[in-house]
C-alpha cells in the first residue's frame, strides 16, 4: 500500500509523509528539523513516536509498533525505512550493505572534477561531533561517491552514493573537500546563512525484507534547494 489517506494518517504530524507502506515496513519523507528517535531532551517530536502513534492510530495500549532499521540526521530530509515486525527489522539490517542509498546535496562552490570518491576514518568527538583521521586504528572507514548534477552561482548540486554509513558522514567528507554543505551549522563555514541543511535522502533501494523483491523509493527534492541551484532533479 502506498502512502495514500488513511484512517490513521490523522496522527501523523505536518510535513511527514508515507511513501510507501504493507505488512512488513513504512516508508517515509521526514522533514527536516524532526529527529528519527528520542533523545534526553526530546521524546515526542520524533518520527518513531509518530509512526508508532500512527500504527496504533491512537490506541495506545495497541499491540502494533515499528522498529527502527537505520537513521538520518535532525537536520536531513528524506526516505527513512522503518519495519513493522522485528524479523523485517533483523532481515533488512542484515542486508544493509547491498541496501543503495543515495543523497542530494547543495555544497558552496565548484567541484574541480565532474565526480570523484572520498575516503577517510571518522572519529566522533566527546562533543558529538565528527572529524577526520589518518589513523585507521581511531576512526571508522567511510566512502562517500559524488557526482555534480548542477552548478549555479557560488553553488553545486550533488548526487551522492553513501557507499558506508557513519554519523554525520557526508557532511564532514563535503566539508574536509573544501566544499560544505550548504546551511551547515555544525562543520561549514561562519556567515551561512541558508535556512536549513541542503542534505536530502533522495532513494533508497533494497530487497524487501518479506518478498525478497527489489524496490526503489524516491523522496522528492525539497522546492528550497532551489533557492541555491536552481530546479533540478537528480539523474
Amino acid at each position: 500500500m502506498s502512502g495514500q489517506a488513511r484512517s490513521g494518517s490523522r496522527h501523523l504530524p505536518p510535513g511527514l509523509h508515507i511513501i510507501h507502506e504493507d505488512r512488513d515496513i513504512i516508508v517515509v519523507d521526514k522533514p527536516a528539523g524532526m529527529l528519527t528517535m528520542a533523545t534526553e531532551a526530546e521524546k515526542t517530536r520524533t518520527a518513531y513516536y509518530a509512526l508508532t502513534d500512527y500504527v496504533r492510530k491512537g490506541n495506545a495500549k495497541s499491540r502494533y509498533r515499528i522498529f527502527i532499521v537505520h537513521r538520518l540526521d535532525r537536520e536531513t530530509s528524506g526516505i527513512l525505512l522503518f519495519a513493522k515486525t522485528e524479523a523485517a527489522k533483523r532481515t533488512l539490517q542484515d542486508q544493509w550493505g547491498d541496501t543503495t542509498k543515495i543523497y542530494a546535496a547543495v555544497v558552496h562552490g565548484q567541484m574541480d572534477k565532474a565526480s570523484g570518491t572520498v575516503i577517510s576514518h571518522l572519529v566522533e568527538s566527546g562533543v558529538h561531533k565528527v572529524y577526520s583521521t589518518r589513523d585507521a586504528r581511531l576512526g571508522k572507514l567511510a566512502q562517500t561517491a559524488w557526482t555534480v548534477v548542477k552548478e549555479k552561482g557560488g553553488y553545486s548540486l550533488l548526487r551522492i552514493e553513501l557507499l558506508t554509513g557513519r554519523k554525520h558522514q557526508i557532511r564532514v567528507q563535503m566539508a574536509d573537500l573544501g566544499h560544505p554543505v550548504a546551511g551547515d551549522r555544525k562543520y561549514g563555514g561562519k556567515g551561512d546563512n541558508f535556512s536549513r541543511l541542503a542534505l536530502h535522502a533522495a532513494s533508497i533501494s533494497f530487497a524487501h525484507p518479506f518478498s525478497g523483491q527489489r524496490m526503489t523509493l524516491e523522496a522528492p527534492m525539497p522546492t528550497i534547494f532551489a533557492q541555491l541551484v536552481g530546479r533540478a532533479q537528480l539523474p
